[in-house]
C-alpha cells in the first residue's frame, strides 16, 4: 500500500482529503503545520507528499526544499490556494512535480496522484521487461529481436508508461499531462505522431500492441 504524507492545516480539509486518499487503497498520514510534516517526513518512509504552501510554523516552500535537500525523487503534489503564474513558478522552482489550486477536486486529486506515482514508479524501476523484451530507461533502449532500437525521450517515456500498465486505458488528456507536463502547449496530435511512430518502429514485434480506444485514448495489449 502506498504511503501518502498529507500537510494541510485545514482540518476540514485535511479530514475529507484523508477519506477520499484511503478511500482509494492509501495509508495517510496527515500533518496540520510545516514542521510536524518535516518531522513526520525524517521519521517515516512516504511514496509521495502532497503538501499545502500556507501552512502556520514553517510554510509549505520551505518544507519543499528541505524535503528535495533529502530526497530529489519524492513525488511532490503542492495545493495551494494561491493561482497566480509567479506562486506556480515559485512553486516549480523549490522542486514540486505538479500543482493543484484550492478548492480541490476530489476526483482530479486522485487522478494527479496516481499519474505522479506511475511517474515515479517509471523512474525508479529503470528496466522493464516483457517477455524476452527490455526496455532501459537509462540508455532510452528497447532491447530485443538481436536488435538495440534507440528512442527518443518522449517515444520511449510513452511506450514505457503503456506497457507498464498493460490493458490500462490511457486518455489522451493524461498521456499528454504525464508525459509533456501540465504546462505543455503541445495538442493531441502530437501523442498522435508519436502513437504512429512507435506503431511503426514495432509493427512486426508480435510481444505488444498499442491499441486505440476510439475518443478516448490508448492502451498496450501484451500477448
Amino acid at each position: 500500500m502506498f504511503k501518502i504524507l498529507l500537510a494541510e492545516d485545514d482540518k476540514h480539509t485535511s479530514k475529507l482529503m484523508s477519506i477520499i486518499l484511503k478511500n482509494n487503497g492509501y495509508d495517510v498520514l496527515p500533518a496540520y503545520d510545516g514542521e510536524q510534516a518535516l518531522n513526520l517526513f525524517f521519521n517515516h518512509h512516504f511514496d509521495l507528499i502532497v503538501l499545502d504552501i500556507m501552512m502556520p510554523v514553517i510554510d509549505g516552500y520551505e518544507v519543499a526544499r528541505q524535503i528535495r535537500a533529502i530526497d530529489e525523487s519524492i513525488p511532490l503534489l503542492i495545493t495551494t490556494a494561491k493561482n497566480l503564474p509567479e506562486d506556480k513558478r515559485m512553486g516549480f522552482q523549490v522542486g514540486t512535480d505538479d500543482y493543484m489550486v484550492k478548492p480541490v477536486d476530489t476526483e482530479e486529486l486522485i487522478w494527479r496522484v496516481k499519474a505522479l506515482l506511475r511517474r515515479a514508479k517509471i523512474a525508479n524501476e529503470r528496466k522493464l521487461q516483457i517477455g524476452s523484451i527490455v526496455l532501459d530507461y537509462e540508455s532510452m533502449s528497447v532491447i530485443g529481436h538481436g536488435q538495440t532500437i534507440t528512442l527518443p525521450q518522449k517515444e520511449f517515456l510513452l511506450l514505457f508508461m503503456l506497457l507498464s500498465y498493460p490493458n490500462r486505458i490511457f486518455t489522451r488528456i493524461q498521456i499528454m499531462d504525464e508525459i509533456w507536463g501540465v504546462d505543455s502547449n503541445s495538442t493531441e496530435f502530437t501523442i498522435n505522431v508519436h502513437i504512429n511512430r512507435l506503431r511503426k518502429k514495432f509493427n512486426d514485434w508480435e510481444e505488444f500492441k498499442i491499441v486505440s480506444i476510439r475518443g478516448v485514448g490508448y492502451k498496450a495489449v501484451i500477448n
